[in-house]
């Protein structure tokens, strides 16, 4: 018998499988850039519980393990952050993603009053550029963090949906 995966908002239980999926999660990405320095293998638990306290943070669940998780918070003029997009990579290719980030847009619209969403990307990370164009958003700037990397931001308005989700 089959596990479905549910979503759902985190708790501070969960603080520590976040951040070990996280870690897992972005060794490719180091990979990709040869940086191993990155913020998501460099965060603490006591950060990540910071982080849970102060936004809207959601996981995706296989039984009791936490498989994905994403992050998000909104500012005064109702721009919504998001961050931490993260799915296990056996299961990954699997439509996770894109739920978790339609799960995070509709909490963050609906509970925190956003108006507009806004996600950044590493310009090598294809995999991530084409599913966040695929859920609307539209490439803004781009800001070099590091002699290696450099960050493509995407943003879109409320309503905005996927493409062919």
């Amino acid at each position: 018998m089959g596990m479905s995966v549910t979503i759902s908002a985190a708790t501070e239980d969960d603080a520590e499988q976040i951040l070990k999926l996280q870690y897992l999660c972005y060794q490719g990405e180091a990979e990709l850039y040869g940086d191993y320095s990155i913020e998501p293998l460099t965060q603490t638990l006591d950060g990540l519980r910071t982080e849970l306290a102060g936004g809207c943070v959601l996981v995706a669940r296989l039984g009791d393990e936490v498989v994905g998780s994403v992050r998000g918070t909104v500012d005064t003029d109702g721009t919504a952050s998001i961050a931490g997009l993260i799915v296990h990579p056996r299961m990954q290719r699997h439509g996770l993603g894109g739920r978790l980030l339609s799960a995070v847009e509709d909490r963050l619209a609906d509970e925190w009053s956003a108006r507009r969403f806004r996600l950044a990307t590493g310009h090598r990370n294809e995999g991530n550029l084409r599913l966040y164009r695929k859920w609307g958003y539209a490439q803004v700037g781009t800001e070099r963090v590091s002699a290696k990397v450099t960050l493509v931001t995407l943003e879109k308005g409320v309503g905005v949906f996927a493409a062919s989700a």
